[in-house]
C-alpha cells in the first residue's frame, strides 16, 4: 500500500488548519457521529479506532459511551485538538492506509468523512479491516455525488474561478462511485460482510461567516482557489458567496444548507 499524490496535497491542505475546521466545517461533519457509532456498535468496553479523528469529535462522543478509544489523525494541529477534546483517548499520529495498530487489535473501526481525503480508498478499507477482530465492525460516512445543494455552493460561488495549474484528482483507478452502490462495492471488495448502506439527510444551519471561514481558512478545494486569488478578486467572491447563499437564509440570519451524507457498515470475518 502506498500514498499517492492526492494524499500529498491532503497534508499540505490541512497542515495547521484545526481551529479553521472547528470553526466551520466541524459541526457539519458531527451530525452523523451518533449514527456512526450505532452502525458500529460502539458502547462500554468496546475498543475502538477512530481514523482521521480531526479534533476529536467521534472520539469523544465514543469516550462518553464509555469505549476505549484510539484515536488517529495525520495533521498535529487535529490531534492536539483532539487531545483537549478527549484527554482519555490514546492519541496516534499517522494516516491511512498506514495505521500503527496491531492487526485484529480492536473491536470496531470508523472513519468519518476520511475516505474523501484518501488518494487509494480501497488501501484505506483494507487497512481499517485489518484492525478489527474477526466479528468486529466498521462504519464509515463519505460525502455523496451528485453533490447536495450544501457542497453545491462551493461550486457556484467559484464557477468562474479558472485554477492555474490541474487540480489533485484521485488516481482513475483507485476512485469508486460515490453512490450507496459504489460505497456498497467498496467495502465488499475490501472482504467485509453483510455490508449496508443508506442516506442520511438533513439541514445544516450555520452563521454565513462561519460557513465563509472554511475556505478563508485555506480548507479544501474552495480554500485552494481562493488563496490563489487576488484581493480584490478575494472581495468580489465573498460577494459572490453573499448573493447565493442568500436563498439559504433563514430570518435568524442563519443558513439552513439541505446536504446529505452515506453511511455504510459491515463485519469483519
Amino acid at each position: 500500500m502506498t500514498t499517492t499524490g492526492f494524499d500529498a496535497y491532503e497534508r499540505e491542505r490541512w497542515a495547521g488548519r484545526a481551529a479553521a475546521y472547528t470553526r466551520s466545517f466541524a459541526g457539519l461533519c458531527a451530525y452523523p457521529v451518533g449514527a456512526l457509532l450505532d452502525a458500529a456498535g460502539v458502547g462500554a468496553g468496546v475498543r475502538l479506532l477512530d481514523a482521521g479523528t480531526g479534533p476529536g469529535t467521534v472520539a469523544a462522543s465514543a469516550a462518553e459511551r464509555g469505549a476505549a478509544v484510539v484515536a488517529v489523525d495525520a495533521e498535529a494541529s487535529m490531534l492536539a485538538a483532539a487531545r483537549r477534546a478527549v484527554p482519555a483517548a490514546r492519541l496516534v499520529r499517522a494516516a491511512l492506509p498506514h495505521l500503527p495498530v496491531v492487526t485484529g487489535g480492536v473491536d470496531a473501526a470508523v472513519a468519518n468523512f476520511v475516505l474523501n481525503h484518501v488518494g487509494d480508498p480501497g488501501a484505506a478499507v483494507a487497512e481499517l479491516r485489518r484492525t478489527v477482530r474477526p466479528g468486529g465492525r466498521l462504519a464509515v460516512t463519505v460525502w455523496p455525488w451528485p453533490q447536495p445543494p450544501l457542497q453545491r455552493l462551493w461550486g457556484e460561488v467559484f464557477a468562474e474561478v479558472s485554477a492555474d495549474v490541474p487540480l489533485p484528482r484521485v488516481p482513475t483507478g483507485n476512485d469508486f462511485p460515490r453512490t450507496e452502490e459504489g460505497l456498497t462495492a467498496l467495502l465488499a471488495g475490501a472482504g467485509l460482510t453483510g455490508v449496508r448502506c443508506v442516506t442520511l439527510a438533513w439541514t445544516h444551519r450555520t452563521d454565513p461567516d462561519d460557513w465563509w471561514a472554511g475556505p478563508a481558512g485555506g480548507l479544501g478545494l474552495p480554500g485552494l482557489l481562493l488563496g490563489r486569488q487576488s484581493s480584490p478578486a478575494r472581495d468580489a467572491l465573498r460577494r459572490r458567496y453573499d448573493e447565493l447563499s442568500a436563498r439559504y437564509r433563514d430570518p435568524d440570519g442563519l443558513l439552513a444548507l439541505p446536504t446529505a451524507a452515506l453511511l455504510a457498515c459491515a463485519t469483519v470475518g
